[in-house]
């Protein structure tokens, strides 16, 4: 099974991206919960412009990506979970609830460090909320987050069936959880006990500080009522609700060599955690 998921990794995650592409793309299409303020030719080939330079670059950098680094620990015997030796089913759910919870943390991490707000920012800075906008991330981010998940699967000696699951499983939530789709209110209302939905994580996406500041899961929604971050709906709904920041708001912003320098570009403003709300 291992050697089956280290040959086919990268098809795995590949078909698993396009699946879930197409699959809320469409819903969008079918069931916007809010009205575009740009096409998707607008603002998508930059989006999954960034999309193609971040799979390159993780490619060319950690070549074994998590599952290679599974595959080593395990042949050291290395990682707390290889020491005391569980079922795969045990370590199996531990590795995807300390990923989840040490992914939790990281995003929270990047909005309270200024310096990680700069690479994290062009996430938000996007003028639309929808499919595209889960997997707008800085590439700077993403080799972060690479070697931070990579760290973790190493210490707990995660299998690597797992550490894929867990890959595949976060790029799928994203996507959904950034869906500009309509769910019904009473499923909804159920569903955000077990998983981060669209309507909890739109909040995140808010330009207002206090709200952009809240609702920091991606998978579980545990995390953020546990530390006390979660936030139910935005203060002007979800129709009236404005996304994004103060910072980078034109239409040129949107395109990617933009994209691709906004930690260089501007104050860092108010949005890290720790600063005020006049602070620039």
């Amino acid at each position: 099974m291992t050697e089956l998921i280290l040959a086919h990794e990268p098809l795995i995650r590949l078909a698993a991206f396009g699946g879930v592409l197409a699959v809320v793309a469409t819903w969008e299409a079918a069931a916007p919960r809010r009205e575009r303020g740009f096409s998707r030719w607008r603002r998508w080939p930059a989006n999954l412009g960034v999309v193609a330079i971040n799979t390159l670059l993780v490619r060319l950098l950690f070549p074994a990506a998590a599952a290679g680094t599974a595959v080593l620990a395990e042949a050291q015997a290395f990682g707390l979970l290889h020491r005391i030796d569980p079922p795969f089913a045990v370590s199996a759910i531990v590795t995807l609830l300390v990923l989840d919870l040490v992914i939790y943390l990281q995003h929270v991490l990047f909005h309270a460090v200024p310096a990680l707000w700069r690479l994290h920012r062009m996430h938000h800075a996007d003028l639309d909320f929808d499919v595209t906008t889960g997997a707008r991330f800085h590439p700077i981010e993403i080799v972060l987050s690479m070697v931070l998940k990579l760290t973790v699967v190493a210490a707990l000696g995660a299998p690597a069936a797992a550490a894929v699951l867990f890959e595949v499983v976060l790029n799928a939530t994203a996507m959904f959880n950034h869906g500009n789709i309509r769910l019904p209110h009473k499923i909804d209302r159920v569903l955000r006990w077990v998983l981060v939905t669209p309507d909890m994580h739109r909040v995140h996406h808010s330009i207002v500080r206090e709200e952009t500041n809240s609702n920091f899961g991606f998978n579980l929604p545990w995390w953020d009522r546990l530390f006390g971050t979660y936030r139910a709906q935005p203060a002007d709904g979800h129709g009236g609700m404005t996304i994004g920041i103060d910072q980078f708001r034109t239409e040129t912003d949107l395109r990617l060599d933009r994209m691709l320098l906004q930690p260089l570009r501007g104050a860092i403003g108010r949005y890290p955690i720790n600063r005020g709300e006049t602070e620039t």
